[in-house]
């Protein structure tokens, strides 16, 4: 069983991330619909899975897709595939599937950042500052204050420029972008010293960008080829016990060359700085997963699942700690709804069709016929070719003095086993 840290590359993933925390609180405002078909729910699997990895042309594809066999998941693919639009830099069609989110939801604070960033785009600042002020009321995504400020910077209003950029600048103390405008800033008051410290400040941030990079390059070619000690030394150059951001990117790297023991760190460190974080609190419990640490995987994950119920890797990896632990019955359901959401997810699907044999045989052993037989049906639908299930319920109807259905299903057994050359 192969599960993946969760891994995003600088601003546009984690941007990615949260568009589909937003997605996932629009859900609740949607009726239910159990009658979705699968190949819709694929779609919107897909498209959420490529959205996260920043292949936005093909995110886009999938959304439109869920959207022409489904017309009414205006929230669950019209917002992403405006993202996917924006990021893919066409600011007409993003604009305009933007405008029906709006008709839906209102001036939602992260539809309205969007809008501002095409207004700051296409030079129409006045309509940028109405856009973003509103969003920046309750600010969806970090670098909303800034906007808003370069907005008033470009509109010639330094004061509220200088105001919002502040604020950016102490929500964001290691991005260059602000002390760099803030310069500009007080060049323009005839501040020239005050303009110069800012300027300063900003080369010293991209020259610190630049060599965590190069650290970050040195480490990951430590880690594949030498000693584990020398790496670490290399590797933990990049640990800043207040930035959970580059805490977490640190245990990713050692995640991803296996050494666990030493991710543990700056993971724990991370969780305790950003609780909020969904991406912090998988990793994680993912690294104590694969350590093979459950219980603590599952004290981890299960306040994560209660806040974010509908994120398809947190339910993924739920599922797969509760199999661990043995929990079939929460294991099954938490699965099923890792399915719902990305039903493309081969190794969902696997773990899925596992659990539900497993529940079938626990349930078989409590002597509840009828529940083992539901399952082992269900597990058939979800494998057809799988003999398995038919020949496990040709024992129970033998059992329970069924011998035609019991004959019917082993038949069926046999004659899938033939055909896939299992005998």
């Amino acid at each position: 069983m192969r599960i993946k840290q969760w891994h995003t590359r600088g601003r546009t993933g984690f941007i990615s991330l949260l568009v589909l925390l937003f997605v996932s609180s629009l859900w609740a405002q949607e009726p239910a619909d159990p009658n979705i078909p699968e190949s819709t729910r694929a779609h919107l699997g897909k498209g959420y899975d490529a959205l996260k990895q920043d292949r936005y042309e093909e995110a886009a594809e999938e959304f439109r897709a869920a959207l022409a066999a489904d017309p009414t998941l205006t929230l669950r693919a019209r917002f992403p595939l405006a993202v996917a639009l924006f990021e893919s830099h066409k600011p007409e069609e993003a604009r305009h599937e933007f405008e029906l989110v709006r008709k839906e939801v209102g001036d939602h604070p992260n539809v309205l950042y969007y809008l501002g960033r095409m207004d700051l785009d296409g030079l129409d600042y006045a309509s940028a500052i109405r856009n973003l002020s509103k969003a920046a009321v309750k600010p969806p995504f970090p670098d909303t204050p800034y906007f808003l400020g370069f907005a008033y910077f470009k509109q010639g209003d330094l004061s509220n420029a200088e105001k919002w950029l502040k604020q950016a600048q102490e929500a964001n103390p290691g991005d260059a972008r602000i002390p760099y405008q803030l310069g500009f800033i007080y060049r323009k008051q005839g501040l020239e010293d005050k303009a110069k410290e800012f300027m300063a400040l900003s080369q010293r941030l991209r020259q610190k960008d630049t060599e965590q990079s190069r650290i970050k390059t040195e480490c990951g070619e430590k880690l594949k080829t030498g000693p584990r000690d020398e790496a670490r030394a290399v590797c933990d150059q990049l640990y800043n016990d207040n930035d959970a951001d580059k805490l977490t990117a640190l245990g990713t790297i050692y995640g991803q060359h296996g050494d666990l023991e030493a991710a543990l760190k700056p993971l724990q460190r991370a969780a305790e700085l950003a609780p909020q974080s969904p991406q912090v609190q998988y990793n994680l419990a993912l690294t104590y997963f694969q350590l093979n640490q459950f219980d603590e995987a599952r004290k981890r994950l299960e306040p994560a699942i209660k806040r974010w119920p509908d994120l398809f890797q947190l339910n993924m990896l739920y599922g797969a700690v509760l199999m661990k632990l043995g929990d079939f019955q929460p294991a099954y359901e938490t699965l099923r709804h890792a399915h719902d959401i990305n039903p493309g997810d081969s190794n969902t699907a696997d773990m899925l069709y596992a659990t539900t044999i497993d529940l079938a045989q626990k349930t078989r052993d409590a002597k509840n016929y009828p529940g083992a037989l539901r399952y082992l049906e269900e597990a058939a639908k979800m494998r057809p070719d799988d003999p398995t299930p038919h020949r496990r319920m040709a024992e129970i109807y033998t059992l329970t003095g069924h011998p035609d259905d019991a004959r019917i299903q082993q038949e069926q057994a046999d004659k899938l086993a033939a055909k896939n050359g299992t005998g």
